[in-house]
């Protein structure tokens, strides 16, 4: 926290904070000293998960020495093949994670209810390259958009200016100088300008 103080009394000038430029340079400098939320989920979702197996192996070492010798073969085996299925599906979980957190992040702030839209989308066409982004994904948010705009919220709009309801056409927006000055003074009878 101790670079935040120094950009605080950096954008701090005759008593007043810059805030434009201090949160430019919060936002340029925040990455170097903290993790994203996504990397922070799957790192804190695949530790838990990591745990569990490690109580699940040690669970088993300790039935391996319950066994008799000759069905410690067998148990061998069987357990080979449980472990087997569980790198499976922990690499499945662990994928599915990387995918649900990649979309999350995609979708953020620009549609309407992110849980129906992610659950729009097949997963099971989405993959994980080597460089870690998630190929096929921008096609179907893409498709998503054409056949279901009403979903995605209007890039267009600025969000500290949103466009205030219906209006009709032709009217002067609410609250025109001149139209509330012509208004007055069409009220009191003084029409000359």
């Amino acid at each position: 926290m101790e670079w935040l103080k120094k950009l605080i009394e950096k954008h701090i000038k005759d008593g007043a904070l810059n805030q434009e430029e201090f949160i430019k340079e919060v936002n340029s400098e925040f990455p170097k000293h903290a993790v994203p939320k996504e990397t922070y989920n799957t790192l804190a979702e695949t530790k838990t998960k990591l745990e569990n197996d490690i109580k699940d192996r040690d669970k088993q070492l300790e039935d391996l020495k319950k066994v008799d010798a000759e069905g410690l073969q067998a148990e061998i085996t069987r357990l080979q093949e449980e472990n087997k299925t569980a790198k499976e599906t922990y690499e499945k979980e662990l994928n599915d994670i990387q995918i649900t957190n990649a979309i999350k992040l995609v979708l953020d702030g620009k549609v309407h209810d992110e849980s129906i839209v992610s659950n729009l989308l097949d997963k099971s066409k989405l993959i994980i390259s080597d460089d870690g982004k998630i190929v096929g994904l921008d096609e179907q948010i893409n498709s998503l958009k054409e056949g279901k705009a009403f979903l995605f919220k209007d890039e267009n709009v600025d969000p500290n200016n949103p466009t205030p309801g219906f209006q009709k056409i032709g009217n002067p927006p609410p609250n025109d100088p001149k139209a509330i000055d012509s208004a007055v003074s069409a009220a009191f009878g003084n029409t000359e300008k």
